[in-house]
């Protein structure tokens, strides 16, 4: 630790408007003993990054080559169930599998790569604890094991081909509770015959007496024998239920839920009394579904698939929630109808405006999930309406069967995908509700009593909270968030007694993190620009970190990669707060003068580039590294619609894909031009998925101020995506028809003039290869010059071959270099 801050503040240079500490980020990683399989030695010299254009001459082809050549990062790590020992997952080289590493905590000795007869004896990392922490649940290869803390003794709860799921201990800590398929099952911990708590069966009654129409009504009173049949027939089956009601050892009663009905979900009370199930209309209706062909086959004939269905024509289905008493075998439907605001439409406007009926009645809504109580007393409910503009928590009335909504949150544009975490406090004598909310502009931890009417707000500040994990006694919640700066995240330790909060960690890129069986250590998965995933352990006391690993190669290590300086770009167009971006500078003394500006523009609209983690976009940060080499400024943004600065940056494209995000793109080139010597005349874009949709914007609505891009795997119609990512944004097609044509590439093609790629895989069942095609015909039809389609016959949405990502970024850089380094 002392020795990174004393690195860290000998770089803290050139940096407009922010003074990062991350800076020692690869020089910390490089300090942690290395793993047995690593390719480094442990005395290899670290090689300090710097915001320098790399001095190890790069080619495009290593760049691109299987990343293997990196050294493949930790996938996942997690505690054994004692603590002793820490488990993780790494991909081989040249291969799809997966090994498992073990390695001691104190980092004393090297990870040791498990048989795969040794594998099958650990447990994975579903394990629970009751609430002594005394006892642990977990899965070994589907079946559900035991481990008594105070004895380490273990021991298979359950020997079936089938998985198991759900695990949880009963509320009295005495039972295994999990669901097998549909069922419900519990077994005892000391031993004896597994039992069947609930038993769902989708179709009707046998039993039950279907409505009798006029025919058979004739015929019960017409014939004598007939309805003594049928009456003798109704009393034994009274006898039989009677019976089965009267003794405790016969089989569970079934539930017939009806063929009408398709089970989504289910979830068992702690104490065993109750059960809630989702359901949704069987014949619930499904859109017609995309057809992709497949071109390039084993068997030589073409194949078609399946793919998604699009925008509009597969809303998701209207869900039921159902309350069953298991001791009195009773079965209630609940009422949506006392969520507040449900019978109000949030797009009533728009209904009128397109000519559609009027919402009647109740929105439509969905469950987003369930937590019980431990004492299975009271339940938590989070619904969500199907238009996703509210999301409402509640409890139940187990005695009333009635909702009670606890906390409603509404958001004109669309509630977020994430933050949506919720349960109960440990530790409380009175049940306590905790949720995650961005109800003040950012995501924050709330607390509810349920003598409460309004929320506690526990956590405050234009920064995002996300994946908090409480300690046992309720007295602290860990979390992860960028409370100091947008693009650094720590893990922290919130004390709920006084809302004071304390930072654990000083890695600036933890990606997750676990608690031991005893809560004394914290396993924590991080990474920084050049470091791929790595795994520490925090002493929770202390606060002190034990690197555990490092898995890079030694020519990977070696590199001297270029460090990208973080920079805040004023906005010119209204935005909230600068754009946080990460900036690559050429040499100025062997490229003075104006020099060609290239933006990239990172996929998914709502994720965040600009950070101290490794990216996503690893590849296309190396790349970076070579076109600044070029002589190339490469401008990275987190333009507006990107995680991690809270509701209204994600929330401004709504109604308007494409618009506020390219103003940050123009803002960012003034700004080049302004500081950094950028020639406006020459720049060029490109991006995949969101970032080629956003490439074809800029060529299209902004040809004066775009030379060239490259469009990979674009969206140029949102009308052809799916339903759940677009409906959110721009509504539907039906709904919202202005929306899509402001929002879509193809509606602006016209106005295509600079040089143009389009790459895209023929195998992409997210982004349709039809998106392209359809594109091409229209800028045929329009007679447009200085295009081109690449197609990759074997790539879906994410390349996997490297063969395909060079040949891409060879025409990538081919188009660069013609359009805006030659000398002409």
């Amino acid at each position: 630790m002392h020795i990174c801050s004393t690195i860290r503040h000998t770089l803290t240079t050139r940096y407009e408007a922010w003074t990062l500490p991350g800076q020692a980020l690869l020089v910390c990683a490089l300090l942690a003993p290395l793993s047995s399989h690593a390719q480094a030695p442990a005395q290899a010299q670290p090689q300090i990054a710097s915001t320098a254009p790399a001095q190890t001459a790069l080619t495009l082809e290593q760049v691109m080559a299987d990343p293997d050549w990196i050294g493949n990062p930790v996938e996942r790590a997690w505690w054994s169930v004692s603590g002793e020992v820490i488990y993780y997952q790494q991909q081989r080289n040249d291969s799809n599998l997966r090994d498992v590493y073990a390695i001691s905590p104190s980092g004393d000795s090297a990870a040791e790569r498990l048989a795969l007869a040794a594998r099958a004896n650990i447990n994975d990392d579903s394990a629970v604890y009751a609430a002594s922490g005394e006892q642990a649940l977990y899965l070994r290869q589907g079946d559900v094991w035991l481990r008594d803390l105070r004895n380490e003794q273990t021991r298979a709860l359950t020997i079936s081909s089938d998985i198991e799921r759900g695990l949880a201990f009963s509320s009295d800590a005495r039972q295994a509770m999990y669901r097998r398929g549909n069922n419900w099952y519990s077994v005892s911990l000391d031993g004896g015959a597994e039992q069947l708590a609930a038993d769902l069966r989708m179709q009707d009654d046998p039993a039950a007496e279907p409505d009798q129409d006029f025919m058979q009504q004739r015929q019960l009173r017409l014939f004598t024998t007939l309805n003594q049949l049928k009456q003798q027939r109704e009393a034994q089956q009274q006898q039989e239920q009677q019976l089965h009601q009267a003794s405790s050892e016969v089989a569970v009663q079934p539930w017939y839920l009806g063929q009408q009905y398709q089970l989504i979900n289910s979830s068992l009370a702690p104490d065993g009394r109750h059960l809630l199930v989702i359901t949704t209309k069987a014949q619930a209706e499904a859109g017609r579904r995309g057809k992709m062909p497949v071109y390039v086959t084993e068997s030589g004939y073409v194949d078609i698939e399946d793919v998604h269905t699009r925008v509009g024509a597969n809303a998701p289905a209207e869900q039921q929630l159902w309350l069953l008493d298991l001791e009195q075998h009773e079965q209630y439907q609940l009422d949506f109808s006392v969520l507040p605001g449900v019978t109000e439409d949030p797009l009533a406007d728009l209904r009128q405006q397109q000519d559609l009926p009027a919402l009647e009645g109740s929105r439509e809504v969905m469950i987003r999930g369930i937590q019980w109580h431990d004492s299975g007393s009271e339940v938590a409910i989070q619904i969500q309406a199907i238009d996703n503009k509210d999301r409402w928590l509640t409890t139940l009335d187990l005695t009333e069967r009635k909702l009670q909504p606890r906390h409603r949150l509404t958001d004109p544009a669309w509630i977020n995908w994430s933050f949506n975490e919720f349960g109960w406090l440990p530790g409380r004598e009175q049940p306590q509700l905790w949720f995650l909310s961005e109800q003040d502009g950012y995501a924050h931890l709330y607390t509810l009593a349920l003598d409460q009417d309004r929320a506690k707000q526990r956590s405050h500040g234009n920064w995002e909270l996300s994946a908090p994990q409480f300690s046992r006694d309720g007295a602290y919640c860990y979390f992860i968030a960028n409370r100091e700066r947008a693009a650094e995240y720590e893990l922290y330790r919130l004390q709920l007694s006084d809302d004071s909060i304390v930072v654990m960690t000083d890695l600036d890129g933890v990606n997750g993190f676990q608690l031991d069986a005893d809560q004394q250590n914290i396993l924590v998965s991080y990474s920084s620009t050049y470091l791929p995933q790595q795994i520490a352990v925090i002493d929770a006391a202390t606060r002190a970190a034990q690197l555990l690993s490092d898995t890079r190669t030694e020519r990977y290590r070696n590199i001297a990669w270029q460090q990208p300086e973080f920079v805040a770009v004023p906005s010119r167009h209204g935005a909230s707060q600068p754009i946080w971006s990460k900036l690559y500078l050429p040499d100025a003394t062997a490229y003075p003068g104006a020099r060609p500006i290239v933006l990239f523009v990172h996929g998914a609209g709502y994720t965040q580039n600009t950070h101290l983690r490794y990216p996503y976009y690893f590849r296309e940060q190396m790349f970076h590294n070579l076109l600044s080499a070029r002589g190339y400024i490469v401008l990275d943004m987190d333009y507006r619609a990107s995680a991690g600065y809270g509701r209204d940056w994600r929330t401004a494209i709504y109604r308007q894909m494409g618009h506020p995000e390219l103003e940050d793109l123009l803002d960012g080139i003034d700004w080049l031009a302004e500081h950094h010597a950028g020639d406006k005349n020459r720049v060029g874009i490109y991006g995949g998925s969101y970032g080629g949709f956003m490439s074809l914007m800029a060529m299209f609505r902004a040809p004066e101020s775009f030379t060239a891009g490259a469009a990979l795997r674009p969206v140029t119609d949102w009308t052809s995506y799916n339903h759940s990512y677009t409906a959110n944004i721009l509504n539907t097609p039906k709904l919202d028809p202005e929306a899509y044509r402001i929002s879509s590439p193809i509606d602006h093609a016209d106005g295509l003039q600079g040089h143009l790629l389009i790459a895209h895989g023929m195998l992409d069942d997210n982004v349709f290869y039809q998106d392209s095609v359809r594109l091409a015909q229209r800028l045929i039809e329009l007679h447009k010059d200085n295009w081109e389609l690449a197609s990759y016959p074997l790539e879906a949405h994410g390349f996997e071959h490297a063969d395909s990502w060079y040949d891409e970024y060879r025409r990538i850089l081919a188009l660069f270099e013609r359009t805006l380094n030659s000398a002409d």
